[in-house]
Formats: C-alpha cells, structure tokens, sequence
C-alpha cells in the first residue's frame, strides 16, 4: 500500500476471476497483494462503494466510484496514519487537544 490515507480493499481470487478485465485497471499490486486504492469507502449497504481518485488521459483529476458487492470483498486496510490508535498510554499533540 502506497500512500498514508485511505483503504486498501483486498478481494476474495474468485471474485477477482468473476470481475476479469473490468476490474484490472483499478488493481494496484503490493507486498501483501493485489488490492484497489481508495480514498473514501462506504460498507453501509449490500454494495461496497469505493471512491478512487485518479487521472484522465490528459492528466486532469478526476474521481471514480467503484461499487461491488459486499461478498467480494475478504479484507479492508485503513491505510490512515494519525498514529494515535490504540488503548495504550498517549502523548499529549496539539493537534489531538490532549
């Protein structure tokens, strides 16, 4: 996984097989697997939605959504590093207002 915010959203091999080429363009490979890069993600339905954020051919931002259903998917990452997860002692940041 690339980058410090986000999802990474693994998916299960068959569903990947059931996608083929459609899927292909979003796939980014990494060391834990091939899995789609996301910036916002919504698990609130039977279809997991995906905001990816990318580029045209003339290299404008542009903002896809991609939506599949929730069967396929076998693991979501948080890709988020605001380093202050977890249940144990906490250094106080200004940004946290601790």
């Amino acid at each position: 996984m690339n980058g410090g915010e986000g999802y990474a959203v693994f998916f299960f091999p068959q569903a990947l097989e059931a996608l083929g080429e459609a899927i292909k363009p979003y796939l980014a490979e990494g060391p834990a697997g091939v899995h789609v890069l996301c910036r916002e993600i919504d698990t609130g339905g039977a279809l997991i939605e995906m905001t990816l954020q990318s580029q045209t051919a003339d290299g404008m931002p542009s903002v896809t959504e991609l939506m599949v259903p929730g069967s396929m998917v076998r693991m979501i990452v948080s890709a988020h590093s605001d380093g202050s997860f977890g249940f144990g002692p906490r250094k106080a940041t200004p940004a946290m207002g601790y």
